[in-house]
């Protein structure tokens, strides 16, 4: 196995993203065969039905992920009860949303594609509807109904990979990871695993249906059997996982700081004696809602990012100011605490090619603004629907020829390849000194104070043990080594992972953990 990816993660996730699969396609059959069989049989109904289940469809699976996260969320709020809004439970019901579709019209077409003749009969011999279904429907139906499970599981085990962004464990953790740090293997990996699956569970049921048409039982039986296998591979325990200790989960967003950030607090807390469970690829506003709602315990935000997305405040006070508000506000209405700052700012920063920033006589955004009709805007994926754009729209009127969001990783790529002209980068990169890049400055302070918080649920910040394993990470953490950190993870060549950047950015701090 390459050295970006151990058997036990890419066991652990497999296991993880087989369970979810299984367990939505399970969801989707228990409710798309009465769906199917109500539809088949009552023609009023059978319209709006499949209108409706095929308008879920065309949903996007990232959005139908998404999507689910806020509304469970919303009903935990209004019933009071512990709905778990993170992770498995939103990934289960969007996938079994995404899997009825071929369920429901194969189910449909089955019955009514019965010979006519054979239901008639049944009809004659009195049976009742729920015998004519279990004697005569079902069983001649099967090869097309399995067929129809067939396609839903293949679409279901795709869809999973996203699966990743609302918190929940799967092989598109590798994909994700990967493409930020440009680790191509992890991606590759990631991929290859995840149509592996996909393929083998397609001809297990290929196998069962191939029974059910031709009964053969030799077939069937072997075809039940290795989906038994599967169940059982499921739920087993990977072997070296921790299973005592009181478990703690930490959120990360889906950029390189963040997955090194998340590993040097999982290292510490795992010395400490917890259990630690990894919630990565979150969005700014999932990774927040998720640790005041106690779904995760423990990441770090930046003090911008809470002030503008989570307390909408557009002013930009001095930041001694921002973050003892921040800690009263938050801890106040939210629960969550602030650990402290970890020592450095990852800042919002337009930043252009040197040469081209020259060329033009930028060195602010007032001078930005002036050329922007000419230029072309690369942004990451959540820029330009944040507080910080819209700020940065109201004090400087840009108008920029084009604006594009990429991903952090092809954001930079695009601007050294000449894709854009200006980028939002963020101030801790190290790409912005790798690759000789001017940060524009902020003469109107439209951008605020970004300082890395380390932020804890209230039940964190009240456990003594769990605290003192992560005090001696504030203040602790320079700018210019968290930037060596950063681009030993990003550079093109000689890359450290997220996990050995994590292990050489805690050998500089002055305090081993406890």
């Amino acid at each position: 196995m390459g050295g970006s990816v151990s058997w036990a993660e890419l066991a652990r996730l497999a296991q993880a993203h087989l369970f979810l699969s299984g367990s939505a396609v399970l969801a989707a059959i228990l409710i798309g065969l009465p769906v199917a069989i109500l539809a088949a049989r009552n023609r009023r109904v059978r319209a709006p039905l499949l209108g409706a289940i095929s308008l879920l469809q065309t949903i996007p699976g990232l959005a139908l992920l998404a999507l689910f996260y806020p509304l469970l969320l919303f009903l935990a709020r209004a019933s009071g009860w512990p709905i778990p809004a993170l992770g498995f439970l939103p990934a289960l019901l969007a996938l079994a949303v995404y899997a009825l579709l071929p369920i429901v019209r194969n189910g449909v077409a089955a019955i009514r594609g019965i010979d006519p003749a054979l239901t008639e009969a049944a009809d004659g011999l009195g049976m009742t509807g729920g015998q004519k279904l279990r004697l005569v429907e079902l069983p001649l139906g099967a090869p097309v109904i399995l067929a129809g499970i067939r396609t839903a599981a293949v679409w279901t085990i795709g869809t999973a990979t996203l699966a990743t962004t609302i918190g929940q464990p799967s092989l598109g953790d590798l994909i994700f990871s990967g493409l930020q740090t440009e680790d191509w293997r992890r991606v590759l990996i990631g991929c290859l695993a995840a149509a592996a699956l996909a393929i083998l569970v397609d001809a297990t049921l290929a196998l069962i249906e191939s029974g059910l048409a031709t009964r053969a039982r030799a077939r069937l039986g072997a075809g039940l059997a290795i989906l038994l296998a599967a169940l059982g591979l499921t739920l087993a325990p990977i072997p070296g996982a921790a299973t005592s200790g009181r478990l703690v989960v930490i959120g990360a967003k889906n950029f390189s700081e963040q997955y090194i950030l998340a590993q040097l607090i999982e290292n510490r807390l795992r010395v400490a004696g917890y259990r630690t469970e990894r919630r990565d690829n979150l969005g700014s506003a999932i990774a927040y809602r998720a640790l005041a709602a106690g779904d995760i315990g423990v990441y770090v935000d930046y003090a911008g990012t809470l002030w503008a997305n989570v307390l909408r405040r557009t002013d930009t006070p001095p930041a001694d100011a921002m973050l003892r508000t921040l800690g009263e506000t938050l801890a106040r209405r939210d629960g969550v605490q602030v650990l402290g700052p970890l020592g450095f700012e990852n800042a919002y920063a337009f930043a252009m090619r040197r040469e081209r920033a020259q060329a033009l006589g930028i060195a602010t955004l007032a001078d930005l603004a002036r050329e922007a009709p000419r230029l072309r805007l690369g942004t990451d994926l959540e820029f330009l629907s944040r507080p910080e754009w819209q700020a940065v729209e109201a004090r400087y009127r840009p108008a920029f020829r084009t604006m594009r969001p990429y991903s952090p990783t092809f954001m930079y790529r695009a601007l050294a390849d000449g894709s854009v002209d200006v980028i939002s980068a963020f101030s801790s990169d190290g790409r912005i000194a790798a690759m000789d890049l001017v940060t524009l400055g902020d003469p109107l302070g439209a951008l605020p104070p970004y300082d890395a918080l380390l932020l804890l649920t209230r039940t964190a910040a009240a456990d003594p043990r769990l605290v003192a394993a992560l005090r001696p990470l504030v203040g602790a953490i320079p700018i210019e080594r968290m930037r060596e950190a950063n681009w030993t993870v990003d550079r093109d060549g000689d890359k450290r992972t997220p996990a050995q950047a994590a292990r050489w950015l805690a050998a500089g701090l002055d305090e081993a953990p406890k």
